[in-house]
């Protein structure tokens, strides 16, 4: 009878998903998009995939819908708890990031694309991936700045890439640079700078101010960094990262005591 029943529900949700499929075929792109943009927003990116995927067969040069399945996929890697996991669904994104890129050149999100996949990935790369990811980062902010010099999310990341490359020591610099090849410069008073222009055009995004805190924990502005990854610390998680975020921040204030 258990196994019936089982059989009986399995059966009615491949059902379900069989019409649900059907239902897909007879929505326009635009339709699957709007309906995607509801489970994007609760971060439910395997719902979203299956809506943005299936409009992606008809739009498949869409750079916004490109940038939204790429955004999918990191959200799932931030999720996975294997290493491998999270580079595999990590390169994903970068493929839809590079594609959105490709297809929007005077689309700024799409440019900007690379830039966060690439970042989101940066930790779980090996030392020679890192290198060369370095500099694509770069590229991909200032071309994301200069179709829109008011995106607080690229002085973001180009914030983080700078307070990240002037961490490096001259040892570990030079070695980079003889093994891996050329590993780019970041300077900590630039990165300051950034993240200032990024509280400045969004002052409501918590990452900003908990980056800030960091870049004056490497400063060794120890007040400054309390200061600000407390705020940071103190407000509302509203982006799928910022539990992350906000560990990072954590681990900032415990490192100073």
């Amino acid at each position: 009878m258990l196994m019936k029943y089982s059989t009986y529900r399995f059966l009615v949700a491949a059902f379900g998903l069989a019409l649900a499929t059907i239902g897909f075929a007879t929505d326009s792109a635009d339709e699957l998009i709007e309906k995607g943009k509801i489970f994007d927003r609760k971060f439910q990116a395997n719902d979203a995939l299956m809506l943005y995927l299936s409009a992606e067969k008809a739009e498949p040069k869409n750079p916004d819908l490109l940038v939204r399945i790429a955004r999918q996929y990191r959200y799932l890697m931030t999720d996975a708890s294997d290493t491998q996991e999270k580079l595999r669904l990590g390169h994903i994104a970068l493929d839809y990031s590079e594609r959105a890129a490709a297809c929007g050149p005077k689309d700024c999100d799409a440019q900007l694309a690379p830039a966060i996949t690439l970042g989101k990935m940066l930790p779980f790369m090996p030392t020679k991936e890192q290198v060369s990811a370095s500099p694509k980062i770069k590229e991909s902010v200032d071309k994301a700045l200069a179709i829109d010099p008011k995106n607080d999310t690229a002085w973001h990341i180009l914030g983080r890439w700078n307070r990240v490359l002037a961490e490096v020591g001259s040892t570990k610099r030079f070695l980079a640079n003889m093994i891996y090849g050329q590993l780019p410069k970041g300077s900590i008073d630039e990165a300051e700078q950034d993240m200032k222009k990024a509280i400045a055009l969004n002052p409501h995004r918590l990452m900003h101010y908990i980056e800030l805190g960091r870049v004056y924990a490497q400063m060794g502005k120890s007040q400054e960094a309390r200061d600000f990854i407390t705020k940071g610390l103190a407000m509302h998680d509203a982006e799928k990262d910022d539990p992350e975020t906000k560990a990072r921040g954590r681990e900032t204030l415990a490192k100073m005591h």
